[in-house]
């Protein structure tokens, strides 16, 4: 009896020993999976982070990538086009004409001005302009033109270059052949697509008188001070005007034959008519100019053999203008203002 009861209680704590046992195994394995959690924990947090930067980075990498090969032209990249009347004009303008007025003045009145050219920097202009002015002693006219019509012609918003054409030597003065020098010189520098053929004496008020080329040519001076702002008699076609380089290649340009003072205004006009092209005109309200006084130049006296010539017209005009212009060309120098171009017409080689 005895040795059972041992042998009983023996086996009680046997059990009670495997039950501890498998308790604190229990409580060792809790305690220990705890702790590896929470040092897990962090690592998994940088893991994560850690994919989410890759993966962002691919994001971030495709979507410049796709923008690489999508992306157009901005307006910082290409300037946008100026508009198609300029927010600068002004309107009429009441000129004066200082005395002691010099061309330092001007220059400095006009610093975006560069060796005679201009164009606007905040877009891109329209309508490229080659102005041509025939020229001899009449630089005090020429100071006042050259005040006035840069400002004149910025405010338009155009891109612009001045060519004065001077004529040198003892010949008689020939307005129109020096304005097909004008413009054969000028296209030697810039692909311009309008030319505008101005006397150096006619100063424009109004800048709505916008100086670019139309379907058809242009004349400017609708009135002028001088004639009481009329135009001057019917069919009147000079002073200032404007054509393609299409329109004046179509009537040969001017004639060279025009020696002295007049005719060729009209003849100009003629073989406008011939090719069957109307003149148009600005408003009259617009369309205004002060003619700068002056007596007749010597070298340029009335010429005499006009009415002759134009009764010719539809003869010539194919043989005589641009096709047969010659001259000797003396110097070409880009001025600040202006590009001066003189030549000489006592001695005429043919232009090439």
């Amino acid at each position: 009896m005895a040795l059972s009861l041992y042998i009983f209680h023996l086996f009680y704590k046997f059990k009670v020993l495997v039950l501890v046992t498998l308790c604190l195994m229990v409580l060792w394995a809790t305690v220990n999976y705890y702790v590896d959690s929470r040092q897990e924990t962090p690592k998994a947090k940088i893991m994560v982070e850690d994919f989410r930067k890759v993966t962002s980075l691919k994001d971030s990498q495709k979507e410049k990538k796709m923008e690489s090969v999508t992306e157009v032209p901005t307006v910082k990249s290409l300037q946008d086009e100026c508009p198609a009347l300029s927010p600068y004009l002004i309107g009429a303008s009441k000129l004066t004409f200082k005395a002691s007025l010099t061309l330092e003045e001007v220059q400095k009145e006009n610093p975006q001005v560069a060796k005679g050219r201009y164009h606007p920097p905040e877009c891109a202009a329209q309508h490229h302009v080659a102005i041509i002015i025939p020229h001899r002693n009449r630089e005090k006219h020429l100071l006042y033109l050259l005040e006035h019509l840069h400002p004149f012609l910025q405010r338009q918003q155009l891109d612009y270059g001045i060519y004065v054409i001077h004529q040198a030597g003892s010949t008689k003065f020939n307005r129109a052949k020096l304005l097909n020098v004008g413009y054969l010189e000028a296209l030697k520098e810039a692909n311009w697509d309008c030319f505008i053929f101005h006397d150096v004496d006619l100063v424009p008020e109004n800048d709505f008188n916008i100086y670019t080329c139309g379907p058809g040519p242009k004349h400017f001076v609708v009135g002028r001070n001088n004639t009481g702002y009329r135009l001057r008699y019917t069919g009147y076609f000079g002073g200032v005007t404007a054509l393609t380089r299409e329109q004046f290649a179509k009537v040969n340009g001017f004639s060279n034959n025009y020696w002295g003072w007049g005719g060729e205004d009209d003849d100009l006009r003629i073989r406008v008519h011939l090719q069957k092209m109307g003149v148009m005109r600005p408003p009259a309200e617009v369309a205004r100019y002060t003619m700068i006084f002056h007596k007749r130049d010597h070298g340029n006296e009335e010429n005499e053999e006009r009415m002759k010539l134009l009764s010719q017209v539809s003869k010539t005009w194919k043989t005589d203008g641009l096709n047969s212009c010659s001259y000797k060309l003396l110097s070409v120098e880009h001025n600040p203002l202006y590009i001066n171009i003189t030549v000489d017409f006592s001695m005429q080689p043919k232009v090439s």
